[in-house]
């Protein structure tokens, strides 16, 4: 996946961009997001903490959904 050894996966976008969908974009599979309980709930500490991880990586992925990359991702979390 391209990890740095420190980083952790969260989340998952599975599907086709959407500014890489041509006119001929069709019988696929529906796009989904897939969120790994296991490693969040190990970096979390509280509820209300799992729920905010989860509230920013549904986010995030589905910021690569509208094809943005993790560097503009990244930058936008920021703000």
């Amino acid at each position: 996946m391209g990890l740095w050894p420190d980083h952790t996966l969260l989340g998952l976008y599975h599907g086709v961009p959407l500014p890489e969908r041509g006119h001929s974009y069709g019988n696929v599979l529906p796009d989904h997001i897939t969120v790994f309980q296991q490693p969040i709930e190990a970096l979390c500490r509280t509820p209300e903490e799992i729920k905010d991880v989860v509230r920013e990586t549904v986010i995030h992925e589905v910021g690569h959904y509208f094809g943005l990359d993790e560097a503009r991702l990244e930058e936008l979390m920021e703000q």
